[in-house]
């Protein structure tokens, strides 16, 4: 089985619309695909109605998170959630909150760069994203307007972290959004926590913490931001605490050059996840 765990949709800040992401995924000669879009569980109705027979899709979210950084501030983290019911309270309103936290930053960073003379328009984007809003659709519109050649210089200069124009979201603390997801029926994974070239790292102690007090099950260990040796040192940590690994593409579409399959779950591992989740089931025609 062919099995990919972490991919977006235009629900997000991917390329491909959730019935497209089905479709590729299907061609592709995936098994099983899982839809994790940003903060949103907005694409999960189209994307069951596209799924056709022979693949199976786990609906899933990959929910913007802080936690303790090797340097002792606080670092962006993303929480893989799957499978976990989306009309759980608790976590529908934390949904609702990150999604108006991105609409904030997003026309922050967007009005930063119209004062430093950049043609952007904070509105028009917001408009044009939809109801989940992130630093790709800054990036395509600066493509559009010739100030960079493509979305990868975009995000090493003008959205970068280190970047003039860079505003932090107001994130949920990791222990509280995995305790969340647990909540709601779901199963938590830490996704790509060696991913160097974004910057600043998450301590791996953090990382033990949670998995000590059973706050997440697994960990995204192959992923296309990590090096052979981190995969190692995630896969060594797993072993340590009794977590299952993933492994995805964290496919964007036309926003990265990674393809569906490029990283794969084992199949033992897959089944760990399901049999974990109490909030909603795997999808299969």
């Amino acid at each position: 089985m062919r099995i990919d765990l972490h991919a977006h949709s235009t629900a997000s800040d991917g390329t491909d619309s959730p019935a497209e992401l089905i479709h590729a995924a299907a061609e592709a000669g995936l098994d099983v695909v899982a839809i994790t879009d940003h903060d949103t569980t907005s694409g999960w109705k189209d994307a069951v109605a596209a799924l056709p027979s022979g693949l199976a899709l786990v609906r899933g979210m990959e929910v913007s998170c802080l936690g303790h950084g090797e340097d002792g501030y606080p670092v962006s983290v993303h929480l893989l959630a799957y499978l976990f019911d989306p009309l759980h309270e608790a976590f529908a309103a934390e949904r609702q909150r990150l999604q108006q936290s991105r609409r904030t930053r997003i026309h922050a960073m967007a009005e930063r760069m119209r004062a430093d003379g950049i043609g952007i328009d904070p509105d028009q984007i917001l408009a044009d994203a939809g109801n989940v809003v992130g630093r790709p659709h800054l990036a395509r519109a600066l493509v559009d307007l010739g100030v960079v050649d493509t979305v990868s210089e975009a995000f090493t200069h003008h959205l970068s972290p280190r970047g003039p124009y860079y505003v932090r979201m107001a994130d949920a603390w990791l222990d509280d959004a995995a305790a969340m997801v647990r909540a709601a029926g779901g199963v938590a994974v830490i996704a790509h926590a060696r991913a160097r070239a974004r910057g600043r790292l998450l301590d791996l102690d953090h990382v033990r913490s949670l998995a000590q007090s059973g706050a997440i099950a697994g960990l995204e260990t192959a992923h296309p931001d990590h090096t052979e040796t981190d995969r190692r040192l995630l896969t060594k940590l797993a072993d340590d605490y009794n977590l299952f690994t993933t492994g995805s593409s964290d496919y964007h579409g036309a926003n990265k050059t990674v393809s569906l399959g490029a990283n794969t779950t084992a199949v033992e591992d897959f089944h760990r996840l399901t049999s974990l989740a109490t909030g909603v089931p795997v999808v299969q025609r």
